[in-house]
């Protein structure tokens, strides 16, 4: 089989080149985990990478679209109650089952993942695919991740706190508002003038996007090499993990879609209210996730977000061609 056709079938299963990358990062830092002071300044470098993924977000994003999105109220309602009400719910629930069986540090990965923020770039290529509404799908997820910085914080503090855990939720603003609110402010700031050339060459801007992910994905798995901490986490473990991730997307795909009949959306507004509220961010994720927790405890604490990333990825990714093959 050529080359090509084998790329073509797999990126129908959802399997691209991102995710390969993702997967063979994870094998390296098995394999060559970073340690000592080559650690220390992978550190430094991913945390000015991600400053500058945000800085772009910003420059990119059209604070008029936000507010001529704000229009379609119940496309935006159905998103906000799915990623903020919905899932802390939910992962609540996965936490109390995922905690019988698996690491309390993996268990708190669950409310983790509940309090997150919808993709921006994947939520909205699934609706484009889809022939859905991609002017509500990016109103509704960028949304989303403004309101996703000051929410998710508090919404884990109070989530922890109901199972005997906190955060100092003040110093973690301050140091979100550091590394993602104030370059994103700058980038907005700048748009005018960087706006036309973003928009022409996405190639830097994209290397930047998976790039800042791909080395915070090195560093946490790497930490949790050096730790140790995966002889915690026996084969039986991994398969309940796996298991309730794919539980958790199949319980909020259905409630997102009854919700989006119950508000009467048509057939646009549905799909992309299905995609934005029924993903959560890596982008947004990863870097919050090295500032709220612990290095020791953070490749336990994000491996379930990993797997519910690759899992809605690829699950979306066919589910979103097969409407386009039906409305064809």
């Amino acid at each position: 089989m050529p080359l090509s056709d084998l790329e073509a079938r797999l990126q129908r299963l959802g399997f691209d080149r991102y995710l390969a990358a993702l997967l063979l990062t994870i094998v390296l830092a098995a394999l060559l985990p970073a340690r000592g002071e080559f650690a220390a300044g992978l550190s430094q470098v991913t945390y000015w990478a991600v400053a500058l993924l945000f800085f772009l977000y910003g420059a990119k994003l059209s604070l008029a679209a936000i507010w001529a999105g704000l229009t379609n109220w119940r496309l935006q309602l159905a998103v906000l109650a799915a990623t903020y009400l919905l899932f802390p719910v939910l992962t609540l629930g996965m936490q109390e089952l995922a905690v019988m069986v698996l690491p309390v540090t993996v268990a708190i990965g669950f409310l983790y993942i509940g309090c997150l923020p919808s993709t921006v770039q994947s939520s909205i290529a699934f609706t484009s695919i889809a022939e859905g509404n991609v002017a509500g799908a990016v109103c509704a997820a960028s949304i989303s991740n403004l309101l996703g910085v000051v929410l998710a914080p508090v919404l884990l503090a109070l989530l922890l706190h109901t199972d005997g855990g906190a955060i100092d939720i003040q110093g973690a603003m301050w140091k979100i508002a550091q590394q993602i609110l104030l370059p994103f402010v700058l980038g907005q700031l700048c748009r005018p003038v960087l706006s036309g050339i973003l928009n022409r060459h996405k190639l830097p801007v994209m290397l930047v996007d998976r790039g800042s992910i791909l080395l915070i994905v090195y560093s946490a798995f790497s930490a949790g090499m050096v730790q140790g901490i995966w002889s915690r986490l026996e084969p039986l473990g991994i398969a309940v993990l796996v298991g309730l991730c794919l539980v958790l997307l199949a319980l909020v795909l259905l409630a997102v879609q009854q919700g989006a009949t119950l508000l009467r959306l048509n057939r646009e507004d549905r799909l992309a209210a299905l995609f934005c509220g029924s993903t959560k961010s890596l982008a947004t994720g990863l870097p919050m996730a090295s500032i709220l927790f612990p290095k020791d405890q953070l490749a336990l604490i994000v491996l379930p977000l990993m797997l519910y990333h690759l899992l809605q990825l690829a699950v979306l990714a066919v589910y979103s061609r097969r409407v386009a093959g039906r409305t064809a």
